[in-house]
């Protein structure tokens, strides 16, 4: 049996799970998540807890059994908690300006500012600072952690970290590998 596949997922009080066929849908204190389990994995709920299973042992649904285990945890998790990515801006004159809780004008050495607009259920805030060499922060808050680290990975995609100046989108607390330069005689 799957090691994560088989762990019963807890649904904390507060949190609706309803189970339609093999679509699940869950509410929770955050907002309403919902998801169509993969074709032979089954879900059961009993006593407060969600109980994902298998038919067979093929490799194929073995690995359906702990994806869908893991995306019906993340839903709970969601709903209850939320998810958070936080994103570092680096190097002179790269700015961040909030426009609105869900978009946000970055200035990344580019000719032109760019505006980035957050998906649904993705919610944006900046916060300026300057010091250790970072101007700004980007706090990327939502319910879905797929879309959260989606819209993170989109903002740090505008202007990688550079590996010779270390300048541009990072996440926090990544650390960058510097290269030398040019190296003299």
């Amino acid at each position: 049996m799957s090691r994560i596949g088989r762990l019963p997922v807890a649904v904390p009080g507060g949190v609706e799970v309803k189970i339609d066929g093999r679509e699940v849908t869950v509410k929770g204190p955050k907002g309403t998540l919902s998801h169509t389990i993969a074709e032979p994995i089954e879900v059961r709920q009993e006593d407060g807890t969600l109980t994902l299973t298998r038919p067979n042992d093929v490799n194929t649904v073995r690995a359906l059994h702990g994806l869908s285990r893991a995306l019906v945890a993340n839903m709970v998790e969601g709903v209850t908690n939320g998810y958070s990515k936080t994103l570092e801006i680096r190097g002179v004159g790269y700015t961040a300006q909030a426009k609105g809780p869900t978009q946000v004008e970055l200035k990344l050495g580019y000719s032109h500012p760019i505006i980035f607009n957050a998906p649904e259920g993705i919610t944006l805030r900046v916060e300026n600072v300057r010091r250790d060499q970072i101007n700004a922060l980007i706090h990327i808050d939502g319910i879905d952690k797929q879309k959260v680290g989606e819209a993170a990975a989109n903002i740090r995609k505008l202007r990688k970290p550079d590996v010779y100046k270390g300048k541009g989108v990072r996440y926090q607390g990544e650390q960058v590998r510097r290269k030398v330069g040019k190296a003299g005689k």
